[in-house]
């Protein structure tokens, strides 16, 4: 695990780690992140959901269900699309032995009527070379290392429209064993039946998810059942099966309420999704639950006997909370939700990776000792990670992420991690590790203002947004490696904790702060408040009413401050136009302490490209006449164009009251923000809504962060930006 640097780290930040063992290279670190959509066109609606490699891992295979095809991928230095293969129906699986690629396809015309088909592609020629009837809805697919037998299991899934989703429902699923013997046309399958045994709906088992281990024995998950099976392939004999039983959490965040309050419990039933064999003996289980269940845990088991070896207990949820991508939409159904599960061995050392589907995270695992797991870290994804596909030819792991939202600037996406040895802080210093943000115990996320901390060389401060309740100040240290968000505060008002849209924050030289918040344009005003060091609200300002009546949605983004005491000035930015301004500007805002009076001047945005706006998002000060203005776009990933800082000089302008023909400030370009966002493969942010300015002349960093927008809708990773020295 990731230990926190706590003392004064000088230039080359210096990182503290425990390695997986002494043999073991130091962690995985992102490579590349490939969009699906590259692979056809961006107007396309993809999901990679479960990926496989040839043996040398320089091609990878994946299932994109919608478009009814399999995706091929070149795995070296980047992850480069190779082309599209059309299936007969759904891929829902897929594993490759030799120079074939096992494809299964779901072909079902009703939840009643399920069927499929498996599909076996020589890789070479990019075509289906034999087909094989299933007779029922397939799901998970997996291949044994000796590469004699493949295991598929016929889900036949429910129809959760009827009768709340419910089983029993006609017909049950089974286990179907494939020898691979011979010419692919002639494999024969056996149909291995799974009913009578689980406790739960035992006339209608659902297999989920199999994993072969080394004595080609196959674990099967039967996830609404909430039961585990074994079968010999060999034999096609069921060896053993057992519940998978309920467990008690405590400690749980069970409220969807903007608050990241960990103070419930649960007792819940598994019911797991991905199974993996830490060893022969050892089986693991991704408790995601369905139904009826979802104990936001994995689990391992003693397959020889069923018995629990090690749950999880709260220690997905803290991860997410540590890693400031905890999703709380979804703390009354599932938490972080655990779903895939992968494990392997690279070198001498055997890691297990569990895939938290709501909280956008792998949760990587030195299982050397496999009832004695030891968290090592946590690898941000993209939206809603399905496949888990690690590659210990080339020392890497492929993630597959299903969620392919176009309007919202969500892409499916592989992303590919490699392990390394090279020091975290390193790759921080050029934005490429990860995590680079993370707390002690303290559950943080959607920040949208950053203000350095007058007199103090180390820290910044950070507000919360509207995602979450009641609004907190977080004092983030920068100079630790990963940046440590080390303390909160909670604003108060009248003694009572109040909830803002805070979008940008300064620290003032006499101690406390000023908060932007941002108003909707109709009910709730654009403030700007005055925050005692304590936490508690002094005052709220509101914008004179002839400015604040032209007022849109897209208010206050970012405050800060120049000077001190009574000749103390505080500047806002607003983020897009509003009624009255000219096309193309936005406003900036002065308000003077000591006299109560406002004034403004006009900021000249960036054209946007079609379909996508451009405006501002935070302001901050390098001296008393230089401000730097944050101007982005509202696109992700390859869609993004604009993400820059500007330097506006405000001893060349004279804002003016309200009603009177705003001057327009000059700008010049002070950093391109996308380099950073795109190190390291990562995909291209489209909320950097915080920077700072951190230390005093001649020494002065730039910081910013990105607001991962409470994880809602949105790929959640919270990233901390090291821009250098200005």
């Amino acid at each position: 695990m990731v230990r926190l640097c706590t003392g004064l780290v000088a230039a080359a930040l210096l990182v503290c780690a425990a390695p997986a063992s002494a043999s073991a290279p130091e962690r995985f670190q992102r490579f590349d992140t490939m969009p699906v959509f590259r692979a056809g066109s961006a107007a396309e609606h993809t999901a990679a959901e479960i990926a496989a490699a040839t043996a040398d891992g320089k091609l990878v295979v994946y299932t994109d269900s919608p478009a009814r095809r399999i995706g091929f991928a070149k795995a070296g230095g980047k992850l480069t699309p190779d082309g599209v293969l059309a299936m007969p129906g759904e891929p829902t699986s897929v594993d490759v032995v030799g120079g074939l690629a096992l494809v299964a396809v779901n072909t079902s015309k009703s939840y009643t009527e399920p069927s499929g088909v498996l599909a076996v592609v020589d890789l070479a020629k990019r075509a289906i070379i034999a087909t094989h009837e299933l007779g029922g809805q397939p799901d998970s697919i997996d291949i044994s290392r000796d590469g004699r037998y493949a295991a598929i299991a016929i889900e036949n899934e429910r129809d959760e429209d009827v009768n709340g989703g419910v089983i029993p429902q006609a017909p049950a699923g089974f286990l179907t064993i494939v020898d691979l013997v011979g010419r692919p046309a002639g494999w024969t399958l056996r149909k291995v039946e799974l009913t009578g045994i689980a406790q739960v709906a035992p006339t209608d088992p659902e297999p989920e998810y199999v994993s072969i281990n080394g004595r080609n024995q196959v674990a099967i998950t039967l996830q609404e059942n909430n039961h585990i099976a074994i079968v010999d392939l060999r034999s096609g004999r069921l060896v053993r099966h057992f519940p998978a039983g309920t467990v008690t959490v405590s400690g749980v965040d069970t409220e969807d309420d903007g608050r990241i309050s960990p103070t419930g419990t649960i007792t819940a039933a598994r019911e797991p999704d991905a199974v993996a064999w830490l060893d022969d003996h050892t089986l693991g289980t991704a408790d995601e639950g369905d139904y009826e269940g979802g104990s936001r845990t994995w689990t391992i088991f003693d397959a020889d006997t069923g018995e629990v070896v090690r749950s999880s207990g709260t220690e997905l949820q803290r991860i997410a909370f540590e890693q400031g991508q905890y999703p709380d939409g979804r703390s009354d159904n599932k938490g972080v939700e655990p779903e895939g599960l992968a494990v392997a061995t690279f070198g001498r050392d055997r890691y297990a990776f569990v895939g938290l589907e709501r909280a956008n995270l792998v949760a990587v695992y030195d299982v050397n000792d496999p009832r004695k797991p030891r968290f090592l870290q946590a690898l941000p994804t993209g939206v809603a990670p399905e496949g888990l596909l690690p590659i210990p030819a080339t020392g890497t792991l492929v993630v597959s992420a299903e969620e392919d939202s176009a309007e919202d600037g969500i892409r499916s996406s592989l992303s590919g991690y490699r392990l390394t040895r090279k020091p975290l802080a390193l790759s921080l210093a050029h934005n490429e590790g990860t995590p680079s943000l993370v707390s002690d115990g303290i559950g943080f996320g959607a920040l949208s203002g950053l203000s350095g901390v007058p007199g103090n060389s180390r820290d910044v401060v950070a507000v919360t947004d509207s995602a979450y309740r009641p609004t907190q100040v977080l004092t983030i240290d920068t100079v630790a490696a990963p940046a440590r968000v080390r303390g909160e505060l909670t604003l108060t008002k009248g003694g009572t904790p109040v909830g803002y849209d805070g979008e940008g924050i300064a620290a003032r030289s006499g101690g406390g702060y000023w908060i932007a918040v941002e108003g909707d344009g109709k009910q709730k005003p654009n403030l700007l408040v005055e925050v005692a060091a304590s936490g508690a609200v002094t005052r709220e300002v509101p914008l004179p009413e002839a400015v604040a009546k032209t007022a849109t949605g897209n208010g206050f983004e970012g405050v800060t401050t120049v000077g001190g005491g009574r000749s103390e000035q505080v500047w806002l930015a607003v983020q897009r136009e509003w009624k009255s301004d000219v096309a193309g500007q936005a406003t900036l805002a002065r308000f003077t302490p000591a006299t109560g009076e406002w004034a403004f001047a006009a900021y000249p945005l960036d054209a946007a490209q079609a379909g996508a706006w451009t405006g501002l998002s935070e302001i901050t000060a390098v001296d008393d006449r230089t401000l730097l203005v944050l101007e982005r776009d509202n696109q992700r990933g390859d869609a993004a164009r604009t993400k820059k800082v500007y330097r506006v000089d405000i001893g060349r302008t004279t804002p003016v009251p309200a009603g009177a023909v705003k001057p327009l400030v000059p700008k010049a370009l002070e950093k391109d923000l996308l380099p950073a966002l795109k190190a390291g493969g990562a995909t291209a942010h489209d909320k950097p809504e915080g920077l700072a300015v951190v230390g005093s002349w001649p020494v002065r960093r730039l910081v910013g962060v990105v607001d991962n927008d409470g994880v809602d809708d949105a790929p959640g990773e919270s990233v901390f930006l090291r821009l250098g020295r200005i």
